[in-house]
């Protein structure tokens, strides 16, 4: 952390008001993880409770595709902590260019997420009105309307994860964002954008991979 980062009020320290950001940031990401950790703890009980039906819903899912999206993610989230790195020595073009890169990989996501979601709605998977389920159980219809909030969910989440790496490319880009001065900036959007990631690593063995 760079000791000439400037220094807003109530904060007299760069390095109090640094510690500060990161504590908010740690904050936040412990209520995501309590959210999503909700979600992971049902799906970890239907599995213990209703085995042999979670098995078969899971298996009507696209874990090819799920496995493509598990790659531009991981790969995205290189993007992102090279862009981090860029910006704490002062790179301000490599750093936008790799946030911008990242984003992205997180547009081709959504969309491959999008094309499943068609192929689950054609298929009769998704539990939504005007179609006709193709599920035996309640219990399998139940698993998929978990499926479907969880992974909704998530991708609202990298929604504006794309929308926030996309503003700090271009602020960066154009010296809005002075570096590595400010790269507290990058950094604590950088620790957002690795949480959703490793929150879509969680879901995709919970879901597609429930064998």
């Amino acid at each position: 952390m760079p000791d000439t980062e400037p220094v807003a009020e109530p904060f007299t320290d760069p390095r109090q008001q640094h510690r500060a950001a990161m504590m908010g940031m740690y904050v936040f990401l412990g209520s995501e993880i309590m959210l999503f950790g909700a979600l992971f703890c049902v799906a970890a009980a239907m599995r213990m409770a209703h085995s042999a039906e979670i098995v078969h819903a899971s298996h009507a899912l696209h874990f090819g595709i799920g496995g493509m999206n598990t790659a531009i993610l991981l790969t995205s989230s290189l993007l992102v902590a090279l862009g981090v790195e860029s910006a704490q020595t002062g790179q301000a073009g490599s750093s936008a260019r790799r946030f911008a890169g990242a984003s992205m990989l997180g547009l081709a996501f959504l969309a491959l997420k999008a094309y499943e979601y068609r192929l689950e709605f054609a298929e009769g998977l998704l539990p939504v009105p005007g179609i006709e389920a193709r599920y035996d159980t309640s219990i399998q219809h139940l698993f998929m309307n978990l499926y479907l909030s969880a992974t909704a969910l998530h991708a609202a989440h990298l929604a504006v994860g794309i929308l926030l790496l996309l503003l700090l490319s271009f602020q960066t880009a154009r010296g809005a964002i002075a570096l590595p001065q400010r790269s507290i900036v990058l950094v604590v959007a950088g620790l957002y954008w690795h949480l959703v990631d490793v929150v879509w690593v969680f879901l995709y063995p919970v879901f597609y991979l429930a064998r």
